[in-house]
């Protein structure tokens, strides 16, 4: 069985995508909710609505939550709204556009009511396209990358991320103040 981790490798490496088992992972995620339980503030419903689905499929949910779980759409709305420069917010719902307008192209149908598979394959051949571009046009950078970003900042700094996937440790050690040099030993120092 993958862990988390193996599953955001999967996805930011693309080229290792289908052995890593992400895409197995990803198919069997729950589909999106027919409404959302929250109300964006920065995205229209729709786009709210695709921004749920692409998260859960890059951390779905395994023995830890998933981003529905984390609350990572919200988060990226809230990113979005607070954030963002106008500049910024423009080329991620255009991004966002882009991914419905590829689905009906492609499928005939919007992206969240796609299959699973017909998602993950779509996700994979953006995720290709910006490694390409970064390859050859550094300058003008793919919408992905940020929205791969965006979800994994969200998750793994939401409670649930932070207590349930990662090892949390809410106070690293023993404080021990005022102890002698002579316990400690030589001491060290930045120059």
């Amino acid at each position: 069985m993958l862990s988390r981790r193996d599953t955001i490798r999967g996805l930011a490496l693309t080229v290792g995508l289908a052995t890593t088992g992400w895409a197995e992972r990803a198919m069997a995620a729950a589909p999106a909710p027919a409404t959302l339980a929250w109300t964006p503030t920065a995205l229209t419903q729709d786009q709210a609505r695709l921004v749920d689905v692409v998260a859960e499929l890059i951390i779905p949910a395994t023995d830890t939550p998933g981003a529905r779980d984390a609350g990572v759409p919200q988060f990226i709305d809230r990113t979005v709204a607070t954030y963002y420069n106008k500049g910024q917010a423009e080329r991620f719902v255009a991004g966002l556009t882009r991914i419905d307008a590829d689905a009906r192209a492609t499928h005939g149908d919007a992206f969240v009511a796609l299959t699973p598979q017909q998602q993950v394959e779509q996700l994979t051949r953006y995720d290709q396209e910006a490694t390409a571009a970064r390859a050859q046009t550094p300058a003008e950078p793919h919408f992905f990358p940020a929205l791969e970003d965006l979800v994994t900042v969200g998750y793994f700094t939401s409670e649930p991320g932070a207590t349930v996937a990662l090892k949390y440790e809410p106070v690293p050690g023993a404080y021990h103040g005022c102890v002698p040099l002579a316990e400690i030993g030589r001491a060290w120092a930045l120059r």
